[in-house]
């Protein structure tokens, strides 16, 4: 016989922990279900720990800006610190059970499990069965995309696992892939004196971004000492049991002790059941309206849906979905026009909205604004490591911002502002006649405006 609860909750990284947490505040009977750590990919393997080697490194690209400006000074990386507070401090050796305990704490009903859906409302977890009469919510994330190159299968490459994992870092490595998370951390790894080379198959690193952001990370990563193969992809994949070998489509043969695959992730729902309540379980991803709904009594949050693969993204679905199964009144819809997003590089570049390409490509009347950081008044006071850009897409027709690139020493702070713009719809006559603090990183989007 079927348990009788509200509501199951298969997957708890942040999106299913906050929304399972949360319906059970609210008094529901909720199940949650997940046989991999509570929390997911963000507090153990990804933004937390990654953004602590982040730190650790961009303290060491400042010490070594201090010479000509502040005296002198030297350094001597030292992985070892970095490794131990990832342990201490973000992962408890990657161990889940304070986030399990405040799961429980608030009234889930938790079993590390892998949920199935075998009918409408009902989920199979082990050796229990429960019928949720609120329906079921799907928050099973993303895996990484291990692509098919001849010889990687069966070679022990690392995942972004493996590289938040180090206790030591190799003399080298190669990085497939030239997205966020590829640079992030090729930029910490050359920054503790790794060999670092990067093969991205796309014309250009961050490929999804401004053409102009691509440009900036390509240059302050080239000054780490990064080296690039760009618009060539990998074609074999060898290991002799101490080096890898990778060769790629125009004969390069690039060599290191390391191979970081980090060519994206993709969602894997063959086995959930999801045919069970009318959905393909072929499917890329799973759609969702504006109430986060994928199916009669069924939601889905986070980057299982496949809006934007970012935490802030799976805590917002997570919020409309709670409002929406509460039936509470005022009940907030899903809106993605203004997803704000950042690559935490030195310069960060952070965006939000419609790049110019998919402006144009959607049709729009577009015009752009670019100012550039060391030019504008902070910039020049900073000085080393003043790098950036402010990029403005404008729809004519509406007159309003549909997107913004902001990078620099605070590219990702200063996003905030250009993100309440795009969210809002105000108009470039009233960001025109704004008052911009001075001397200030985000007075440069005034400056972005005069080029408009």
């Amino acid at each position: 016989m079927a348990e009788q609860v509200d509501v199951v909750v298969i997957g708890l990284g942040v999106g299913g922990e906050e929304t399972a947490g949360r319906l059970a505040e609210a008094g529901l009977n909720v199940v949650g279900l997940d046989p991999r750590l509570v929390g997911g990919e963000c507090p153990y393997w990804g933004c937390v720990p990654s953004k602590m080697m982040i730190r650790a490194a961009n303290l060491i690209a400042e010490t070594r800006r201090v010479d000509g400006m502040a005296g002198t000074a030297t350094v001597r990386p030292d992985w070892a610190p970095v490794a131990r507070r990832i342990r201490e401090e973000a992962t408890d050796s990657w161990n889940d059970q304070v986030a399990v305990d405040r799961l429980v704490k608030k009234g889930v009903t938790f079993l590390r499990e892998r949920g199935t859906i075998t009918g409408p409302r009902t989920v199979k977890a082990g050796d229990r069965e429960f019928e949720a009469a609120r329906g079921i919510v799907i928050a099973t994330g993303t895996v990484p995309v291990i692509p098919p190159i001849d010889g990687l299968a069966g070679t022990p490459y690392w995942t972004n696992h493996e590289a938040i994992e180090a206790d030591t870092l190799p003399a080298s490595i190669l990085v497939l892939g030239g997205g966020a998370i590829g640079l992030e951390l090729t930029q910490v790894f050359a920054r503790f004196g790794v060999e670092v080379t990067v093969v991205e198959a796309a014309g250009r690193i961050l490929a999804m971004e401004e053409p102009e952001s691509s440009e900036l990370a390509r240059e302050a990563l080239e000054r780490d000492g990064v080296r690039f193969h760009t618009g060539t992809p990998a074609k074999q994949v060898a290991h002799d049991g101490d080096t890898f070998t990778v060769t790629l489509d125009d004969g390069t043969t690039l060599t290191a002790e390391k191979l970081l695959v980090a060519t994206g992730r993709r969602v894997d729902v063959r086995v959930l059941g999801l045919d069970q309540v009318g959905i393909d379980p072929g499917v890329r991803r799973v759609e969702v309206d504006e109430h986060v709904r994928a199916a009669d009594r069924v939601w889905a949050v986070g980057d299982v849906t496949g809006v934007g693969a970012f935490t802030h993204n799976a805590m917002y679905q997570a919020n409309v979905a709670v409002f929406d199964i509460l039936g509470s009144e005022g009940a907030p819809l899903a809106s993605y026009h203004a997803m704000p997003r950042v690559t935490f590089t030195d310069p960060e570049i952070g965006a939000v909205g419609m790049t110019e390409k998919q402006a144009r490509d959607a049709g729009l009347d577009v015009r752009t604004g670019l100012s550039q950081i060391p030019s504008s008044a902070r910039g020049w006071i900073h000085k080393a490591g003043n790098e950036g850009l402010i990029k403005l897409v404008v729809d004519n027709e509406r007159g309003v911002l549909v997107g913004a690139t902001s990078a620099g020493p605070t590219g990702g702070e200063v996003l905030g502002a250009l993100a309440v713009a795009v969210h809002a719809a105000v108009p470039v006559h009233t960001l025109q006649q704004l008052i911009y603090a001075y001397p200030t990183f985000h007075r440069a989007i005034g400056d972005a405006l005069k080029q408009l």
